[in-house]
């Protein structure tokens, strides 16, 4: 998968290849985490993770003469172990750690310009790519600071995000540079090139619709989202006389914010972050949850690359899984928590250095239960 990648790299960049000189720009990153789980007296687990994607991004008006259209494409591959097995964590530790390595298709989309402040876009595309996501929050490596917990782990398979995404229809509006609305209907099943049970072209499992308003300008984005499914999934834990689960239609909602406290363009800046999110609680373990941080923009002087980041996150378990959890003979917590520290450099004009901390208490969200650190050194190449 490696070799494909790489030739591919060579081809699309080669100068024989003129157009991909004027109108497509080709670049490969590669992330490598190196995960250390220590878990009390428990013996230290060292895991080695790898996610490869080659990048390709059109001008269509330039290359077949489409005007107002672009065109992107995400080629993955990932390898590697699987830390939270050691972790024990309902959130996760890492975020390119993945349940089954497959080389896939995992973004490819068009995106069609209307006017000057509309564009749709159509294809396999990554919903936190745009949704849900705090931007300055973005440097952390826990899954839970990506798309929040409750949305994360909805539908029958996940919703469209790393690793599988999902067919999308995408529309956006911009008023100027002060604010934003947008809107997607997803497949409700997520699938794609690659994956075992491939794209989904039945729409069996109906749809997901989810909408984002927001104001956004330098230094300062407050948006607010809501999501729901279009068909009734199992229950997390409820069952009816006959032990078939409950049925329900997963939904729920989020806010988020983001500002720039000090600093500026060019300067060392300090960026505050948080949101808050809440679903029916239902079909999955979450009911909620929330993040917080802030973001250190050129820590060193001189190192115009160089980032720091904190970050708070707590995922709010549902009344059934805690019940669940009594059930086993354990401690039920409200919620499991996760500290994280993070600092990153580029080093080179293609490699970025990125140390890693977490701590998170109640793990599984059960009371009290030992805790767990982990330490990653994450690798970032790209070309």
């Amino acid at each position: 998968m490696k070799r494909f990648l790489l030739a591919a790299l060579l081809i699309c960049t080669s100068p024989n290849f003129v157009f991909a000189q004027m109108a497509v720009d080709v670049h490969l990153v590669e992330t490598i985490d190196i995960v250390s789980v220590a878990r009390g007296g428990d013996r230290d687990r060292t895991y080695a993770l790898d996610a490869t994607d080659l990048i390709a991004d059109a001008d269509l008006a330039r290359l077949v003469g489409w005007q107002g259209a672009t065109a992107h494409v995400d080629v993955m591959s990932t390898m590697g172990g699987r830390p939270n097995d050691a972790a024990g964590t309902l959130q996760g530790v890492d975020s390119i750690e993945v349940a089954s390595h497959h080389l896939r298709l995992f973004e490819a989309w068009v995106e069609q310009r209307i006017g000057q402040h509309t564009t749709v876009r159509a294809g396999v595309y990554d919903l936190n790519s745009e949704f849900y996501a705090n931007g300055s929050a973005g440097l952390l490596i826990s899954p839970s600071f990506g798309a929040g917990s409750e949305l994360a782990a909805s539908g029958p398979n996940g919703p469209s995000i790393y690793p599988s995404t999902a067919l999308t229809v995408r529309v956006e509006h911009r008023f100027d540079h002060l604010a934003y609305v947008r809107a997607a209907v997803l497949n409700g099943s997520a699938g794609c090139l690659g994956d075992p049970q491939g794209v989904d072209f039945s729409f069996r499992d109906g749809v997901l619709l989810i909408g984002e308003a927001g104001v956004e300008r330098p230094g300062l984005k407050l948006a607010g989202g809501y999501w729901r499914y279009s068909q009734r999934h199992a229950d997390y834990t409820e069952v009816d006389g006959d032990g078939v689960p409950v049925r329900h239609i997963d939904h729920g909602g989020y806010v988020l914010a983001e500002l720039q406290l000090v600093g500026g363009e060019g300067k060392r800046s300090l960026t505050a972050f948080g949101r808050a999110g809440v679903s029916g609680g239902s079909t999955t373990p979450f009911q909620g949850g929330w993040q917080a941080g802030f973001l250190v923009e050129r820590l060193v002087a001189g190192r115009p690359d160089s980032q720091a980041s904190f970050g708070m996150s707590r995922g709010v378990t549902t009344p059934g899984y805690r019940a669940m959890l009594l059930d086993e003979g354990a401690r039920p917590s409200r919620a499991e928590t996760t500290f994280e520290l993070t600092y990153s450099d580029r080093l080179t004009k293609w490699l970025t250095v990125q140390p890693d901390l977490q701590f998170i208490a109640d793990r599984g969200g059960v009371e009290k239960a030992r805790g767990v650190v982990v330490g990653t050194l994450r690798l970032t190449i790209a070309i």
